[in-house]
């Protein structure tokens, strides 16, 4: 199975081999995941969830009692579209009404799509395929979407790349201007959008996020890691404020004699962000990927790493190690 993923960068975690299952230590420490800097191929899954025949059909809402992850780059993303469209859309037909009569709480959203390569120009052309359609139902006036990105190159390669669709509603700005005071945010921006922000740039999105209340504010695949988040200090709750509504993370379970793919996995369906859970799904012989756990918040190394060793003991006398794949701009993921 090993040659037949896609090339990846990994982290593996190395454990004793256990005879039997054995119980969750009392203290288990959990490595950090870092953000991987240079990846050279296209967007990536196990290439077994790409060509089984057997693995199950898409539907473009998740489905909260069987979730569903997505088997190519295309479902990737039209699940994340879903999720951010229907979830965006209350907010942004009630915004003007209820403003008026409380505070609102801020939408703030988070989406974790997994790529392979996180230069400016394949960024781009995720975030043409995303943001150029995206389907937001309002009443009266389309929806005026600004994406920040990190840098000027980065904004560069994103105009470049949108020529091809002159008519989308997506402005784009850099981070670094806007922190600089010499370029400002159109009042018109119905939703803003920080794409791959780098952690030194969080303070800044939380003097643009304060700005632009009450509209609603996303960030998609940011660059770093979710064990970073608790060095953030005072923005740490800035940080973790954003829902997450769609992230999906590839793993491989190693053991002596074999190897089994999976996923950890949350969708929200409907536009409801509360009482969604992680899953943790792993791929059977016949090709089908099944629940074998899930969380209500996103699980941590040790906890994933306890169910699927245990998991691997009941039918292999040695499990060697957990490999998760790193092939995301961002490994991040929110409080829920």
């Amino acid at each position: 199975m090993a040659s037949n993923l896609l090339r990846i960068h990994t982290k593996t975690i190395r454990t004793p081999n256990p005879a039997t299952p054995f119980s969750l230590p009392k203290t288990l420490s959990s490595p950090s995941l870092p953000f991987p800097t240079h990846h050279h191929s296209q967007l990536s899954f196990p290439s077994t969830l790409l060509n089984k025949s057997k693995t199950p059909s898409l539907s473009p809402l998740c489905s909260l009692s069987s979730p569903t992850p997505p088997n190519s780059k295309e479902a990737a993303i039209q699940q994340a579209k879903t999720c951010l469209s229907t979830t965006l859309e209350k907010p942004l037909n009630n915004l003007r009404l209820t403003s008026k009569l409380k505070k609102l709480k801020q939408p703030r959203f988070r989406i974790e799509i997994p790529v392979a390569d996180d230069s400016p120009e394949s960024l781009s052309q995720l975030a043409l395929q995303f943001f150029r359609d995206l389907p937001i139902k309002r009443k009266g006036s389309p929806v005026n979407t600004v994406i920040l990105w990190p840098d000027i190159t980065s904004t560069e390669s994103a105009l470049k790349a949108f020529k091809s669709s002159p008519s989308s509603q997506v402005e784009h700005l850099d981070i670094p201007s806007v922190a600089n005071g010499n370029t400002r945010i159109s009042n018109n921006a119905d939703v803003a959008v920080f794409l791959a922000p780098e952690p030194s740039q969080v303070a800044v999105m939380k003097t643009v996020v304060d700005l632009l209340y009450p509209r609603p504010v996303v960030i998609f695949n940011p660059k770093w890691g979710f064990e970073e988040e608790a060095e953030f200090g005072e923005l740490s709750g800035f940080v973790g404020s954003f829902e997450v509504i769609f992230s999906f993370m590839g793993l491989e379970v190693k053991g002596l004699l074999s190897r089994r793919n999976g996923v950890i996995f949350k969708c929200v369906r409907n536009g409801v962000v509360s009482g969604e859970k992680w899953a943790v799904l792993v791929e059977e012989e016949q090709g089908e990927l099944k629940l074998v756990s899930t969380f209500k918040s996103r699980p941590s190394i040790a906890e994933v790493e306890y169910v699927l060793y245990n998991l691997m003991a009941m039918n292999s006398p040695v499990t060697k190690s957990v490999k998760f794949f790193k092939d995301f701009v961002s490994n991040v993921t929110g409080k829920k």
